[in-house]
């Protein structure tokens, strides 16, 4: 299982990234699910994935050795133009590796599909965040939906719709995604550090504050108490049901 989120922010954006992708009893492993490119000066896209593993490291292979080929039939992801051509081709991308499976005799209904958030700033353009679906189509973030789950999404989402603001600082942000996290893996075995974070500044345009937080991270640890604790705290305040 999965959980990334993508959110937009005044200041740049955020993204966050668990690293599990399998939770049985005796098969636990992990895997990075975040990769950051940067020309800097020029680029820095940032890319979530979820789904099977198989088609997203295709994927992220694929983009990668274009922009080794220089092939004018390919386009190389760090040579577009603006940011919606980026996000069209790592959509199409992601298309061409799913249609492979699926006409290489691999069907398994959706067993090959795989999901993505890709969000950065191209010089010349400003920051932008994109849901790229196995279809090959993509939407982008707005001031009605300014973040983007993907993965084991429903657990985490209730903080973030309450507590969402788009001047959060990279600080108030970890705090929110945290949160989110905790949540998620409290409820889902699939979800589990370490989280891999990165706070895109914009017009930056190269790598900003990055990292991961393992499981015993002291702050981490701390948030999770903390906020047991407060929604304890918190039902505790409200008034008792009475009928009549």
């Amino acid at each position: 299982m999965t959980y990334c989120v993508g959110m937009a922010l005044k200041d740049g954006l955020m993204f966050m990234s668990d690293t599990r992708t399998n939770a049985g009893v005796d098969n636990i492993s992990t895997y990075r699910k975040m990769v950051i490119w940067e020309v800097p000066g020029q680029l820095c896209l940032t890319l979530l994935s979820s789904g099977n593993l198989a088609t997203t490291q295709a994927v992220i292979s694929q983009l990668e050795e274009r922009g080794k080929a220089h092939d004018d039939r390919n386009p190389d992801l760090l040579s577009a133009p603006s940011m919606f051509q980026a996000a069209r081709i790592v959509a199409e991308t992601l298309h061409e590796v799913v249609a492979a499976h699926e006409t290489g005799g691999m069907k398994a209904d959706s067993a090959f599909h795989a999901t993505l958030i890709l969000g950065g700033q191209i010089a010349g353009g400003p920051p932008r965040l994109f849901l790229i679906y196995p279809e090959g189509n993509f939407i982008e973030t707005t001031e009605d939906s300014p973040f983007f789950q993907i993965g084991e999404t429903k657990y985490g989402k209730p903080i973030l719709v309450r507590a969402y603001d788009k001047d959060l600082s990279f600080e108030q942000a970890m705090r929110l995604l945290l949160v989110s996290f905790d949540s998620t893996m409290k409820a889902n075995l699939g979800v589990a550090p370490p989280f891999d974070y990165h706070f895109y500044a914009a017009d930056g345009l190269s790598r900003g504050r990055s990292g991961r937080i393992q499981g015993d991270d002291p702050y981490f640890n701390h948030i999770s108490e903390a906020w047991g604790q407060a929604l304890k705290d918190a039902l505790r305040s409200l008034p008792e049901y009475s009928e009549g």
